[in-house]
């Protein structure tokens, strides 16, 4: 794309007033960027009210600003991390974002952009999640990453960044798309900034914000609708009742998507939400062969890959007495020791032991929860 044509793209998306829908019709009427800012004034009001024509006739002060930073940003793309624009019409536009009502008509992308044209599932969730709604996030990821299946997700702390961080596991085949809500030259989180280094580097960033956008409240519902437009399903792995990620699944509804939800306990205020979507007919799903099936997804290889995991886990002596009596939802030493009959000594050095093992979490309020998935 050359000069002015980026400079063209970007005064569209600058210009006060004119969003997505009104830019789409002045694309649809006057076939270019170019086109537009050539137009009269009396063929842009046939197309757009008075009062974004009179801003189309104008440029836009932070024009110049803009386009120097995004050739620069554009320039200094290093080797396996490559930068682009993304503009409807563009042979490389994801074909499920384009069949949504309101998609964006530029956008920001770095890292692997073929992954914009792969079956694709996002996983989204609590930015506060319990322990275990973490390692559901990170293995259901991982599974799907192995079975060529991408993952998207917000890059939000929580649910989002352990989606990310399994796909990236799971390897190449699948990876991960962060859709995110600033420019592409911040991060947010900024904990979250060694992370987004590494989609960088094997999977994709995306951004509908020009470069230098801050963190804005107002924009991370907005992202989300490209989170569920990008994806053919929707997998809320934790949510509380008034949880945003409750926004990306009505979305996914509405956009005519899947969307799927893994129940928790009744006692967790983090899987309301979940059980929430369920009554309200998203599919309950407990493993990722479930998502692959109610996709349509046919993948032997995760089948045979679960397969050997259970008969893993049996033949590591997987059903421990203690780990039974816990459960899966947070439980005190008193009950513990209730239920197995074990001593207080015995059980907090067992308790120790699994804490070490990464198969138990100690939580607040001297309570532990159960994390492994077996």
């Amino acid at each position: 794309m050359e000069r002015d044509e980026i400079g063209a793209w970007l005064r569209l998306l600058l210009t006060p007033r004119v969003g997505p829908a009104s830019a789409r019709r002045l694309l649809a009427a006057l076939g270019s960027p170019q086109g537009v800012f050539a137009a009269t004034r009396e063929a842009l009001a046939q197309v757009v009210p008075a009062r974004e024509t009179t801003e189309l006739l104008k440029t836009p002060a932070d024009l110049p600003e803009q386009l120097a930073a995004t050739l620069a940003w554009l320039e200094s793309a290093v080797p396996g991390q490559d930068r682009t624009l993304v503009t409807l019409g563009d042979e490389r536009y994801p074909a499920a974002l384009l069949e949504t009502a309101d998609p964006p008509f530029l956008l920001f992308a770095q890292g692997r952009l073929a992954l914009l044209q792969r079956p694709s599932v996002a996983i989204v969730g609590s930015r506060n999640p319990t322990a275990q709604g973490k390692e559901n996030a990170f293995a259901f990821a991982q599974a799907l990453s192995q079975a060529g299946i991408t993952v998207v997700s917000g890059l939000a702390l929580g649910i989002d960044g352990a989606a990310h961080e399994g796909a990236l596991a799971g390897g190449r085949l699948g990876s991960t798309v962060a859709v995110v809500g600033t420019g592409l030259d911040r991060v947010y989180p900024k904990t979250h900034r060694d992370l987004a280094h590494r989609i960088a580097q094997d999977g994709l960033l995306i951004s509908e914000f020009t470069l230098g956008t801050p963190p804005l409240a107002a924009n991370f519902p907005k992202r989300n609708r490209i989170v569920a437009g990008l994806s053919r399903g929707t997998l809320v792995v934790e949510a509380a009742v008034q949880s945003g990620s409750l926004i990306t699944a009505r979305l996914a509804m509405e956009m005519g998507r899947e969307v799927l939800a893994i129940p928790g306990s009744i006692h967790s205020p983090q899987a309301k939400g979940c059980h929430a979507l369920i009554k309200q007919g998203a599919k309950l799903v407990e493993t990722a062969q479930d998502v692959l099936e109610e996709m349509n997804w046919r993948v032997a290889t995760l089948a045979s890959a679960d397969q050997g995991g259970d008969e893993a886990n049996e033949a590591s002596g997987h059903e421990d007495l203690l780990l039974n009596a816990m459960g899966y939802d947070p439980v005190g030493q008193d009950a513990l020791s209730a239920r197995t009959g074990m001593g207080p000594a015995d059980l907090g050095a067992r308790l120790l032991e699994l804490e070490m093992m990464g198969q138990v979490a100690r939580l607040p309020g001297a309570l532990f929860q159960r994390v492994g998935l077996g």
